[in-house]
Parts: C-alpha cells; structure tokens; sequence
C-alpha cells in the first residue's frame, strides 16, 4: 500500500471517528437539529445530482418532489397506523411515479422550458397541500407525525435521530457513488455532454432521461419522509420554490456532478448561513456574496477547491521530506 493510500486511509477513518462522536460533543439540541437537516439535504442533493449534475437536466422541482414524498408517508403513518417505514416505502413508491410523471416531458422540452415546468410542478404540489384542509391539514399544517421506531425504540431525541439519519444518508452516498462510477453513470454524463453522440450510438435516451428523474425523485421522496417523521409537523409554506433553489445552489456549490461534492455543497449551504449568525441581519448578505465568491473563484465547486488544496499540501510535504532527506546526506 502507498503512503497515499495510506493517507486516504487514515483521513477515512479519521472522517469516520469524527461522525460518529459529533453528539457526544455538540450539546445544543439546535445545533443538531440543524446537523440532522443537513443529513436529510445530502440524501436529497444526492438525488438532484443524477438529473441536474451528470444529465444536465434543470430540475427546479425538488421541493415538490419533497413534499409529496413527506405527505404520503406521514399521512399513512397518522392516518392509519402503519409504521413510519412502510410509510418511507410508500414514498420510495410516490417517487417512482413522480420520476416517470417528469421524466416524459423532459423528452419534448429542455433548458429553460424544463426548468419552467418542473416550477409548475412543485408550484402545483404546494398549492393541493395547502388547499386540500381534510387530507393535508391545509395551511394549518399536518401534527402529531409519528417517529421511527425499531422494536419499540422511538428515535425521538436528537442524538438518536442524528446516527439514523447518518446510518440512511451513508447508505445514499454509496448507492450514489456506484450509480455515478458504473455504466448508468456514464451514459448520464454523455447524455449532458453530447446527445447526438449518445443517440448515434444506439442508446435509448428517453429511458436514460426517465432513469435519472426517477433516480431523483426516489431519493428526493425518501428525504421528505425523513423530514415529516423527524419534524413531527409541517406546513405547505416549507415547500416553495426557494427550498428547490436552495438544492439547486447545494449543487453547485459543492460541484455539479461530484459525489463527494454533493455532500460538501450541503454542507457549506447549510452549516454556514448558522456559522454567520452573530452577523445579525448582514449574514444573508456576506453568505451570498461568499457563495457568489466561490462560483468566481472556484468554477468546478468547492469540492473541487479542497481535493486541489489536499494534493497542494500533499505535495509540499513531500518536498519538505526529500529537502530533509537530501540535508541528511549532505
């Protein structure tokens, strides 16, 4: 094994103790909260990365996406008694069919036209959420959602809550990653980069484009249940096309197309707007111009930015070694 390897190794490892012991050190039952939001944003930018970041596909619908995956689950969990994860299966269910749904029309239309339709999908979604009062609650929203629970085991606490979201969002990252490194993911990143290479080829590009907003919805619909079975309550007014924006900028940020930059991109979107909240009413303005900063700075995503800087320090340090090396022989 190479000290590469070994580096690699030990920073997973490293990555991995550090996870598991965030409860143990973060006390503040906000901070978590915000931390398992987090969770539940990279299982979801996870899903927009297969439409948005290899096909090239807008999808400005997430949120709809998202709140048709928490309503189904929550509504069959309360409504009649079924356990939170036949009603996350549920969702899983809803996602197929959403992912079907969407995927037709961006088979005709594409770029902005897309971009436009998938807003009028989650524009659509809000408004029969808040409209329908004796199924969704209306605008008063759905309560008394119940938690995950295993074998009697409510996750009803922060902590508990933070290692099942971790042990689901984990389980994400690496379906993401087989999907992204296998042939699927090939043929996604054709499809953005040439379609009339990839149609010359005999590929099938209706089915590839259907796959990809399935991928999506799927994994935007187990999001929403994590969040209705978390929260214990919601309201339409969550789900609104800034929310679908909002995963959008966690893509870009982090690098579209990237795994591992869907997971920084969440991270930086999330964690830093609360990170700038001493600034008082100026944080919105200093996060945006930041991110603004990043998109000029760092085109290819901040996940981009970190591997280059991780290769520059390593690189340094093993001049300094063989500058040592060399004194030594001297």
């Amino acid at each position: 094994m190479t000290k590469s390897n070994i580096a690699k190794l030990a920073g997973i490892v490293l990555l991995g103790i550090f996870t598991l012991l965030v409860p143990v050190f973060v006390k503040n039952d906000y901070y978590m909260l915000v931390i398992n939001r987090l969770l539940i944003n990279i299982v979801i930018v996870l899903g927009l990365n297969f439409i948005t970041g290899l096909t090239g596909q807008m999808n400005l619908g997430t949120a709809g996406i998202f709140a048709l995956g928490a309503y189904t689950s929550a509504l069959l969990s309360k409504n009649l008694g079924i356990s939170p994860w036949l009603g996350m299966l549920a969702a899983v269910c809803m996602g197929l069919l959403i992912g079907v749904g969407l995927g037709f029309p961006s088979l005709r239309i594409k770029g902005v036209y897309l971009s436009l339709t998938t807003i009028g999908f989650a524009e659509v979604v809000r408004l029969l959420c808040a409209n329908l009062n004796d199924v969704t609650g209306g605008t008063q929203g759905l309560r008394q959602i119940p938690p995950f629970s295993i074998f009697g085991f409510k996750f009803n606490t922060q902590q508990s809550v933070y290692y099942l979201f971790l042990m689901i969002a984990l389980i994400a990252f690496f379906i993401a990653c087989r999907i992204t490194y296998s042939k699927w993911g090939r043929v996604f990143k054709s499809l953005r980069d040439n379609v009339e290479a990839v149609e010359m080829c005999g590929v099938n590009i209706a089915s590839v484009k259907i796959k990809a907003f399935t991928l999506a919805a799927v994994f935007g619909s187990i999001g929403g249940s994590m969040y209705a079975h978390y929260m214990g309550y919601m309201n339409p007014s969550t789900f609104n096309t800034d929310l679908s924006a909002n995963f959008v900028i966690m893509l870009m940020v982090g690098g579209i197309g990237s795994v591992v930059g869907n997971v920084v991109g969440a991270v930086i979107v999330t964690a830093l707007p609360e990170v700038l909240r001493f600034l008082g009413t100026y944080y919105q303005l200093v996060f945006a111009t930041i991110i603004v900063l990043g998109a000029i700075f760092l085109p290819n995503g901040w996940g981009d930015g970190i591997r280059r800087l991780c290769r520059w320090l390593r690189k340094k340090c093993a001049g300094r070694k063989t500058q040592q090396g060399g004194a030594e022989n001297e």
